[in-house]
């Protein structure tokens, strides 16, 4: 029976991962002589080539492709075998976390996150990365320590949610329609509107409110995500519906002005943090999730004088 040296693994990933040697060595801080080496005894183990040549790339054979999935999930069994019993100091460990985040819950979580860590964590570090890199299968939690995205869209790994935020239209502050009385949102259903792009398979709460009401929107705009559209709007005819704390935060320099649907009846969105099963006990992954609960908890959304829409009713679509 042949047995693979655990060592191996690590090359394993960042060869599937990479699949050129010099980038592995550089990832994984060895000398490009040490992986080639690994890379043999990889081969001679698996008896297979794992990465051949294509030109001047390299590709995975269907082998290596098959393994991806298993060395992440062997990997993520090894950390938490190994730290089962580790002891996690925030106050003295300089460690770098990573959180995968759309741009509108990094804006809203960032700022009272970095409060906290600088009383308890001084010296640990946290990279925000774009919601468009959200893994999609939980093999690939490997790549972050947690996600934090809205609930309804089938995000992989346990969850918990930490903040809830309604949706609101805004719109230049010059714009005419703000002077109809009663305003309603068929009014703004007929403004050109600027939109967040998450894919074409992706509905947004905002799609479904204008769907319910029956209203096909003239989108004349759009953009990556939710971060612009506040700042879009101002100085044009568009309307954009955004979360209310992005629309607040967005309104301290800008000329927009925000409109707010009747409670019962607007749109929601429901943030939740998402990690791997397997760090569920990690000392390290659950100071992480309380430190990002905490910081969810403190938003202080500056109260403003905004616009309310007239009672919304849903007709049939025809």
């Amino acid at each position: 029976m042949k047995y693979i040296d655990l060592n191996l693994l690590p090359t394993l990933q960042a060869l599937l991962r990479l699949r050129n040697v010099s980038r592995a060595a550089e990832h994984l801080q060895l000398s490009q002589p040490a992986t080639s080496a690994a890379l043999s005894r990889l081969r001679r183990y698996f008896d297979d080539e794992l990465l051949v040549r294509s030109g001047r790339h390299f590709e995975l054979t269907p082998l290596a492709q098959d393994l991806i999935p298993l060395v992440d999930e062997a990997l993520q069994g090894l950390d938490r075998v190994t730290g089962i019993r580790s002891r996690f100091d925030p106050f003295t460990s300089d460690r770098e976390f990573t959180i995968a985040a759309s741009d509108y819950a990094a804006t809203v979580v960032l700022e009272p996150l970095r409060r906290i860590l600088q009383v308890e964590a001084p010296d640990v570090s946290v990279n925000v990365v774009s919601g468009e890199a959200m893994p999609l299968h939980q093999a690939d939690f490997t790549r972050c320590d947690l996600m934090v995205g809205p609930t309804g869209y089938f995000l992989p790994g346990e969850k918990k949610a930490v903040f809830r935020d309604s949706f609101v239209a805004v719109v230049d502050s010059g714009n005419p329609i703000l002077q109809a009385d009663p305003l309603r949102a068929e009014d703004l259903g007929g403004l050109p509107h600027a939109v967040g792009n998450f894919g074409a398979s992706i509905k947004t709460p905002a799609d479904l409110f204008w769907e319910t009401l029956g209203v096909e929107r003239r989108v004349a705009a759009q953009v990556s995500g939710l971060l612009a559209l506040p700042l879009l709007v101002e100085g044009t005819d568009l309307v954009a519906v955004v979360p209310k704390m992005l629309a607040l935060k967005s309104q301290r320099g800008a000329g927009i002005s925000i409109i707010e649907f009747p409670a019962e009846s607007g749109p929601v969105l429901v943030e939740a943090m998402f990690w791997h099963p397997t760090r569920a006990e990690d000392p390290a992954s659950l100071w992480l999730r309380s430190v990002v609960q905490r910081a969810c908890a403190q938003r202080h959304p500056e109260s403003t004088v905004v616009t309310r829409l007239a009672e919304v009713a849903g007709r049939p679509r025809p």
